[in-house]
Parts: C-alpha cells; structure tokens; sequence
C-alpha cells in the first residue's frame, strides 16, 4: 500500500459525471485501500480539491458546470492545490487530446473505455513517483 502519511491511505478524487462510471472506479480503488471523494462536474470537483486536498485526482473532461480542461488549469493555478496529480481521464481519445492534457497541466492521461484495474495502476505508479 502507498501511504503519504502515517496511518492515513490516500485519497483519490473523482470528478465524473457519469454515475456508473464513479461506482466502478470508486469500488476499484477502494479495493485496494484508497480513501475516495466524488464530484459530478467540474465545480464540485475544483471545490473539493481545495477544501479536501486529496492525493490525486481522476479528472473527466467531458464534465458539466466546468470542464476537465478548465478544472485542471484552475487546479494548477492555484498554490494550494498545484502540487496535486492530475490524470485525465476521458472518452477524448485522439493523440491531440492526450498532448492537450499535458499542455493543460495533467499529470497522467486514460482514454475510456477504461480498464479499471488500468486505473488503479496508474494511481499506483503516479503516487509512487511522487514519493520518490
């Protein structure tokens, strides 16, 4: 298990509006001994962010309110809240969508459909380098 404190798994932040979508990653990632928060659309999840902190984020794209895109560069922009992954997470699949994500601040990028399982290993392998 990865810790970033003592006693305290971490906390990954989805911010999907897809409902089936958030229950399957959620139930993966809890799974495996994360702390999960959930957001609907990108408002919510910039809210979140800053009032929760968490690990890292799962960030949709194809959001309401804000999308992923807007969220992300917000999240980025702010001091409290830069320092925090962010992985894309998103049915945007094209190569100029996976260099946009980057450009935008993304820490990592998963094209749906997702393998959930696909998911947990790259919160694994982003935490992990985070530590390092």
């Amino acid at each position: 298990m990865i810790a970033t404190q003592i006693d305290r798994a971490p906390t990954i932040l989805i911010v999907e509006d897809n409902e089936d979508n958030r229950i399957v990653y959620s139930t993966m990632l809890r799974h495996f001994g994360f702390a999960v928060d959930e957001a609907e659309n990108g408002a919510e999840g910039i809210l979140k962010a800053r009032t929760g902190l968490p690990d890292l984020i799962l960030m949709d794209i194809a959001i309401p309110l804000v999308d992923g895109w807007e969220a992300v560069q917000r999240l980025k922009k702010d001091p409290a809240t830069a320092g925090i992954p962010i992985v894309a997470l998103t049915a945007h699949a094209m190569p100029a969508d996976r260099e946009r994500a980057i450009q935008v601040g993304c820490d990592g990028y998963l094209a749906k459909p997702c393998e959930p399982r696909a998911v947990v290993e790259e919160v694994k392998r982003i935490l992990e380098s985070k530590t390092v």
